[in-house]
């Protein structure tokens, strides 16, 4: 591999990537072994996301070694940078910019060694093929001269010269790191592991949130052959045995002999959406005038009761002369992560009364925090590992899953514990996706220009996880004799994301009076991030409202969005995937069959997403194709991005087809794959994705730009087909039945 750069010597003034501003130092990043291989360390995660395999890539091109040189290594709390968490489609441009800055420090600081040693200058220094050349001579490779230079040292940003042009694997489909071994079935999941004198545990979960343990007698569970420990502290209780089957019969029969106290605490299910429009709230608002692109955050911290709007009876009157009023009121339930393996934690208490934590949590440090804020453990004696888990988009029981195993293993001091949570476990505690009630309102002028835009979210907020607040948000803690309380949910500032109201502010060139988020606590349910957090809803919404101001209008939708937004970036996707879709000779399409059509870009930020689906109306509805055109900035590894970006759009039909939470008056109902459904192999739409070029735009994810989209390609289909709006998620046959009575009774 040839030279693929200029060099310079002087760092430039610039803010560093997010990454780098809490790990400065460059020893934090890499390491350089005598064996020529390349130590990356990062504090991203492995969720299946391919993260790993797009940061190896990084670092090989801004090195200029090959793929096959990196070795990159799981993130651990002993080792390596603290990136916070794996979320929000952020690590390519978090840690994938830092990383690339933290090569190119080191590369310099390699050829200014080498030219220190030939009393050159450094930009007479060249790189072939991982090796070092100066004055015509190969002067060895990072592993040869790791021992004449200090990494620990603080990252410098390099001037653009001295950053590599060398594209030999970023741009390019590297197979993902591991993929040989899932097919062979040899990957080394957390549930695989074994470790030599290992015990297994389980924990017993309430039949209700807030539910309390009575009187239980444990002395003969105590003394059952293979049982090591039944640890009890207030509710919360758990059994530790030899063998997998042991401890799953015991904690059987001490269910079934439990007593617990519970109350009704929950609103009924078929009033959640008026229930959430009724309480008390904390509101942030937002005002974008005609023609700004400015949004102004405005802050409304205390508690309140909203008067307004359609909780006090219907909408507020049109404000602008002339103008028609076009309004609609949209839900999307709570919904399940309804992982495919439940979670899963390993601990390890040492007689000396260190720890070790092995878990397939999204943020290792914050999880770290956390267990020790809550049994009362030193930093320093604790470390957490990551391990691949089944995957996740959003905080499911990980984290709580290692508070229970580090809870049982200080029963067993000496001896790795295998904590592993049951199917009904899974669906019924871990955290949820929160519920949204939505209402927009559009006043539109003759010419079919819309005037005003105004919509408002209602709901809990999007995100519990670990290691942000001075109370752990791990399940266990919240039940001991002592326990801390039990936190609600809160949404991150909109500078960070924001929550409920992700992508609330629309991306058309219209003004907005009033776009509001209105926080609601006291459901007992815990709700936290699911992917795309909010992006789900809004944008589910705002694309129904903008194809019924079209086609009530008269307009093309995709002509009507083009003529709304002055963003290329944003009319070439969707130019692109209305191309791959057939859009304009959608019209031959057969009876009870429609095209619809979604787009946004993700947090109004990040990526750009249009989708077309193709929807048939049967005894179900049936999404036959989606067709997605995506522009990410730029490509780190393209078929990584077609698999994350085909990947949200499956969940999300699943989601907007399928999945909804039940729950009575006590807690949540539906702990298994019966009760709970998920879209099956068959009912999967076959899936194209075209990747725009990104321009020279920095990257972004691709993991969450396509859920929101997708939903609404869904739903707009659905009404072309049927000529019904469906506002309220999922897109059930009953829902459906409810919106045709609705318009009928109307």
């Amino acid at each position: 591999m040839s030279s693929a750069f200029a060099v310079a010597h002087e760092p430039v003034a610039g803010e560093l990537p997010v990454s780098l501003k809490a790990n400065r130092y460059l020893d934090s990043w890499l390491g350089f072994a005598a064996d020529g291989q390349v130590d990356v360390y990062t504090g991203k995660v492995e969720l299946g996301q391919g993260i790993v395999t797009a940061l190896a890539q990084i670092a090989a091109d801004e090195l200029q070694v090959s793929l096959a040189a990196i070795r990159m290594h799981a993130a651990t709390t002993g080792r390596g940078p603290n990136e916070s968490m794996t979320s929000g489609s952020l690590s390519v441009q978090h840690s994938g910019l830092a990383l690339r800055a933290a090569c190119a420090h080191a590369r310099v600081l390699f050829m200014r060694a080498v030219a220190r040693d030939c009393g050159r200058d450094p930009a007479s220094v060249s790189l072939r093929d991982g090796r070092f050349v100066c004055a015509g001579q190969d002067r060895g490779g990072y592993g040869q001269l790791a021992g004449r230079v200090d990494l620990h040292v603080p990252v410098e940003l390099m001037a653009p010269k001295w950053m590599s042009t060398r594209r030999d694997y970023v741009g390019s489909s590297a197979r993902p790191m591991g993929l040989e071994q899932k097919v062979e079935g040899s990957y080394s999941y957390i549930h695989d592991m074994v470790l030599e004198g290992m015990a297994y545990g389980r924990v017993l979960r309430p039949p209700s949130p807030g539910a309390v343990l009575g009187r239980l007698d444990l002395a003969a569970w105590r003394a059952q052959p293979g049982v090591l420990a039944v640890a009890r502290d207030g509710s919360l209780l758990g059994v530790v045995a030899e063998q997998e089957y042991i401890a799953e019969r015991v904690l059987r029969q001490i269910a079934a002999a439990a007593d617990w106290s519970r109350a009704p605490l929950l609103p009924p299910q078929a009033g959640l959406e008026q229930w959430l429009r009724a309480q008390p709230c904390k509101t942030v608002r937002w005002s974008r005038a005609a023609g700004s692109s400015t949004v102004v955050e405005q802050d409304s911290p205390h508690a309140r009761a909203l008067h307004d709007g359609p909780a006090s009876g219907g909408p507020r009157p049109v404000r602008k002369p002339g103008a028609t009023l076009y309004s609609g009121d949209f839900f999307k339930p709570y919904i399940k992560h309804a992982s495919i393996g439940p979670s899963c934690a390993w601990a390890w208490t040492r007689d000396d009364g260190s720890m070790q934590v092995w878990s397939h949590t999204q943020g290792i440090h914050n999880l770290k925090a956390d267990l020790c804020l809550a049994l009362g453990v030193d930093a320093a004696r604790l470390e957490v590992m990551h391990v691949p888990g089944s995957g996740c988009y959003g905080h499911n029981g990980a984290d709580d899953a290692a508070y229970d195993a580090v809870w049982l293993s200080r029963q067993m001091p000496g001896r790795p514990v295998k904590l592993q949570w049951s199917r009904a476990d899974e669906l019924n505690w871990s955290p949820m996706g929160p519920p949204m009630a939505m209402r927009i309102e559009a006043e539109v002028g003759a010419d079919a220009r819309v005037l005003d835009w105004r919509h408002t979210v209602w709901g809990p907020g999007h995100s519990l996880r670990p290691g942000r607040a001075d109370t752990p948000t791990l399940l266990g803690s919240w039940y001991t004799e002592q326990p801390f309380p039990a936190r609600a949910a809160v949404n991150a500032p909109p500078a960070s994301g924001g929550g409920a109201d992700r992508n609330l502010v629309p991306l058309y060139d219209f003004p907005c009076s009033e776009l509001a988020c209105h926080r609601v606590d006291g459901l007992p349910l815990r709700a936290s991030a699911q992917r795309a957090l909010g992006a789900f809803g809004n944008v589910f919404a705002i694309e129904a409202m903008i194809d019924d101001i079209a086609l009530a209008c008269g307009r093309d939708p995709l002509q009507f969005r083009l003529d709304n937004v002055n963003d290329p970036r944003a009319a070439a996707v969707l130019s692109k995937a209305c191309e791959m879709a057939g859009w304009h000779a959608r019209g031959d399409a057969a009876p009870d069959t429609g095209l619809g059509l979604g787009f946004a870009r993700y947090k109004t930020h990040g990526a750009y997403c249009a989708v077309v689906a193709r929807v048939e109306v049967t005894h179900e509805v049936c999404v036959r194709h989606l067709y997605i055109a995506v522009d990410v900035g730029e490509v780190i590894n393209p078929e990584g991005v077609i698999q994350q970006i085909e990947g949200g759009a499956i969940q999300a039909t699943s989601w907007a087809l399928f999945e909804e939470a039940h729950f009575d008056a006590y807690g949540l109902v539906d702990g298994d794959w019966e009760t709970y459904p998920i879209l099956r192999f068959s009912q999967v739409p076959g899936v194209s994705v075209e990747i725009l070029p990104g321009a020279g735009h920095p990257p972004v994810g691709a993991g969450e730009p396509s859920l929101g989209p997708t939903a609404a390609a869904i739903g707009n289909a659905l009404r072309v087909a049927l000529g019904v709006r469906v506002r309220s998620l999922p897109l059930t046959p009953e829902a459906i039945t409810r919106a045709i009575q609705g318009e009928a009774d109307s």
